[in-house]
């Protein structure tokens, strides 16, 4: 990702500012920790993590549970729902790129992208335009 400038020109019709694109692109790197919380592996500490960070009122410990693993699969879900509005034929790409930050020649020489890097670019900058949409705040 270190392709792309942080700050696109405000023509741009997928344009958002540089630093919700950085707060966006942090969000989408938690990903692979959230999967891990999800399955189940360090999830109670996880989970106590989770619940000092945002002041969970919820005092019944399987509520928390479920609570959180709700969220955590709401927040796993609009990342990959908006890779695939993005672009539903570059989708597995873009979910890649944006949770592991794997660059442009990453994708082409690893897991052979099939496009060229113009396209690629417009549907991760879609990707991120779209999830500034849906993640208010």
């Amino acid at each position: 990702m270190a392709d792309l400038k942080p700050e696109l020109s405000g023509k741009n019709k997928y344009w958002i500012s540089k630093h919700r694109y950085y707060e966006l692109k942090h969000y989408c790197l938690q990903y692979p920790e959230w999967k891990k919380m999800y399955a189940g592996l360090g999830l109670e500490t996880g989970a106590a993590k989770l619940d000092a960070m945002r002041g969970s009122d919820l005092s019944d410990p399987t509520a928390r549970f479920g609570q959180m693993r709700a969220d955590l699969w709401n927040a796993m879900e609009m990342i990959s729902k908006t890779a695939t509005e993005a672009s539903p034929d570059l989708s597995s790409f873009l979910l890649k790129a944006v949770t592991e930050e794997i660059s442009f020649t990453q994708l082409q020489t690893l897991y052979g992208i099939p496009c060229g890097k113009d396209l690629y670019y417009e549907a991760y900058r879609k990707f991120f335009w779209l999830l500034s949409s849906k993640k208010k705040i």
